[in-house]
């Protein structure tokens, strides 16, 4: 039996959407706990955009981490300082377009995340 709980919110997606931007395990959280029981475009959209960037910085890491095994500098210590301050701008602009209900595709992946992902 439903009550009429004052805490109780119509989601349109969003809550989802913003939570699969806190990092692989948001992501997680946010497809089997929230996105199953209520698909909608907009959290869709953001956790198709989310998976691509996780996935992105985790083939970027191992990379980086082979890049300075190989050729050990300070130089490519630091580019792994880049990446992650990349990554974490991107979280933040994903973020906010989930939770402004846009359906605004990230810098560099935004489109191709649409595409690779369409069962999502």
């Amino acid at each position: 039996m439903e009550t009429n709980s004052p805490f109780k919110t119509a989601d349109s997606g969003k809550n989802a959407a913003v939570v699969s931007y806190i990092f692989l395990i948001g992501w997680l959280i946010s497809y089997f706990a929230m996105y199953k029981d209520n698909k909608t475009a907009l959290s869709s959209y953001h956790l198709r955009q989310s998976l691509l960037l996780h996935l992105a910085i985790i083939v970027l890491n191992v990379a980086v981490t082979i890049l300075v095994m190989i050729i050990p500098t300070a130089v490519f210590g630091y580019l792994s300082y880049v990446v992650y301050i990349a990554y974490l701008i991107l979280i933040i602009i994903g973020a906010i377009s989930a939770n402004n209900s846009e359906l605004k595709p990230l810098p560099l992946i935004g489109d191709k995340a649409q595409t690779m992902f369409p069962s999502i």
